[in-house]
């Protein structure tokens, strides 16, 4: 054991006593170790500290990040909401100048697609697509292309060109995913490369329905919509049924 002491001698200026302190080496041992803990610990804390607080920080300016970006996914959904709207408005006010041939008393420059049918045929005239598109390819007998091919954006809406039933929603090697629709008096319309299918076989759909999105399914190069019109089974132009936008 170290019985050795450590003798600390205080002159004072003046007439004040001289004091003496003696402190053993063992327990100056024990105060410095405590000494060197207790800075260790305060070195960890504030190290602790100053990670905690820059975490603090970071979760802040996340949440503000968050918040930001929730206000801008409502104005994006609220746009979107107008969007779908203004182009329903627009689809209905279209078809009611085809169908009336006139609006607010002036001459519609739309010719009256209805025409193109006897009285007894099925009214099959509705450009199947609720976006304008753009023709790539018409109908080719020799290379035995039978409809048309309308370049449009993934997704778009495909509408049924008059009233009718689903017989077919299918998917196949060539058409990819496509629609069959039978109009009566021998008259079919189909919709291929479809990306989704929004009917059933079997189901009443009426003009302008909304029944498929277009896509780039099965024999196709690129998103787009093929479409046919058949007669008593034998493939006809479209075009002299609907018209382009």
């Amino acid at each position: 054991m170290d019985d050795r002491r450590l003798t600390i001698i205080i002159v004072p200026h003046g007439d004040l006593e001289t004091r003496t302190f003696e402190i053993s080496y063992r327990r100056l041992r024990v105060f410095a170790w405590t000494g060197l803990i207790a800075v260790a610990l305060l070195v960890v804390m504030v190290a602790f500290w100053f990670t905690i607080a820059a975490q603090a920080a970071r979760v802040e300016n996340l949440e503000r990040d968050i918040a930001t970006l929730e206000r801008e996914r409502v104005k994006v959904d609220s746009l979107a909401g107008l969007l779908a709207e203004v182009e329903g408005q627009y689809a209905r006010v279209r078809e009611l100048l085809g169908a009336n041939g006139s609006a607010a008393g002036q001459e519609s420059p739309l010719p009256d697609l209805r025409s193109r049918s006897s009285n007894d045929s099925p009214i099959v005239d509705l450009w199947p697509l609720a976006v304008p598109g753009y023709v790539t390819r018409g109908l080719t007998q020799d290379v035995n292309h039978p409809g048309l091919d309308i370049a449009v954006p993934q997704s778009s809406h495909i509408r049924a060109a008059g009233d009718g039933t689903v017989i077919a929603a299918a998917e196949d090697s060539v058409y990819g995913r496509y629609v069959r629709i039978d109009h009566g008096g021998g008259i079919e319309t189909l919709y291929g490369h479809a990306s989704q299918l929004l009917v059933k076989q079997g189901q009443k759909v009426q003009r302008g329905s909304y029944i498929a999105l277009s896509g780039n399914t099965g024999r196709s190069t690129a998103p787009h919509l093929h479409f046919e019109i058949r007669r008593n089974g034998a493939a006809v132009d479209p075009l002299t049924f609907v018209r382009k936008p």
